[in-house]
């Protein structure tokens, strides 16, 4: 008596056509696929939020309107005006001070009043001892009326660029002092 298994014929070897996957595999591509395109879609928006700021175009050179011309004499003025800032994702509006004033010539130019020393606001005229000259009441910085230093500060004033159109005086960026030079 054969065995059942001896009369049967082998079966024939399947060669596989495709590749294929196990289901283990299947679960395993399927959860990871899931997963990645989720996380994608949490991580995205915040790296679109940190590099947001880097993205857009700095505005550069806006001038902003301060004072009128018929306005300004040849004593400096104390002006203050608002600067609307854009810092990184916070928009602001920051209120600016400059002295304005014009020379014999007719050409007007505007310090900015940060003292060069430590960084306090100068005023005009405000020491008796040293008249017609800018003064730093923290630590008694001295400038001229083109703001070159005098004592204790290092540089001259900064100096505001400055445009005129239709009568109003516009200020731009704080630049290096170039007046304090002829000075000397």
């Amino acid at each position: 008596m054969s065995s059942l298994n001896e009369e049967q014929e082998p079966l024939p070897q399947e060669q596989p056509q495709r590749k294929d996957i196990s289901r283990r595999q299947f679960l395993a591509y399927t959860l990871g696929g899931a997963t990645a395109f989720m996380g994608a879609g949490a991580i995205l928006p915040m790296i679109r939020f940190a590099v947001d700021p880097i993205l857009h175009k700095k505005g550069e050179g806006d001038f902003i309107k301060v004072a009128e011309t018929s306005k300004i004499t040849d004593v400096p003025q104390e002006f203050t005006f608002e600067l609307p800032q854009q810092d990184g994702w916070y928009a602001s509006t920051a209120m600016l001070t400059a002295w304005i004033r014009k020379d014999e010539s007719g050409q007007i130019y505007a310090l900015s009043p940060v003292c060069k020393h430590l960084g306090c606001t100068v005023g005009w005229n405000n020491d008796k001892a040293f008249p017609d000259e800018y003064h730093c009441p923290c630590h008694g910085a001295r400038y001229t009326k083109l703001g070159k230093n005098l004592a204790v500060a290092p540089k001259p004033l900064d100096q505001y660029t400055t445009k005129i159109d239709g009568g109003w005086v516009y200020l731009g960026d704080i630049v290096p002092n170039t007046e304090a030079k002829k000075e000397a």
